[in-house]
């Protein structure tokens, strides 16, 4: 069986989360106070940072992979990351108000994390039976 093209959107998808893996296996360098991993809804410091970071950074590499080669596992993968950046979203903007400023910046961001997870999900969900 012929693997199935990518197309456009799923192919900026896997790289968009190439480049987010890569930005979260760096979160142990903590290049700064603001880079700390985030994990439902709490910014991570120290060795927990290091640790979730580095597993998120692998998990968002298997996902890229997936999608990137057009394998079936990536769909499970793909609705358990559209849940969790809507929870770990709303838990940020809930747990430190102050720290998540919620302004236009973030609502920004929270459509743009939202809209490609969720869309990510969506789109390998009816493209299932493509999938190998």
């Amino acid at each position: 069986m012929a693997q199935a093209e990518r197309g456009t959107i799923l192919t900026v998808f896997a790289i968009l989360f190439t480049i987010l893996a890569v930005s979260n296996l760096l979160k142990p360098l903590q290049l700064n106070e603001a880079t700390g991993f985030v994990l439902f809804g709490a910014r991570l410091s120290g060795m927990p940072n290091a640790i979730a970071g580095i597993l998120a950074g692998l998990y968002l590499l298997v996902y890229a992979y997936g999608i990137w080669h057009m394998k079936r596992f990536v769909v499970g993968m793909a609705h358990a990351y559209a849940l969790y950046v809507i929870l770990n979203l709303l838990l940020f903007m809930y747990s430190d108000a102050q720290e998540a400023q919620v302004g236009l910046f973030y609502l920004l961001y929270a459509v743009g994390a939202i809209g490609v997870s969720l869309g990510s999900a969506i789109l390998l969900t009816k493209r299932k039976t493509e999938l190998a």
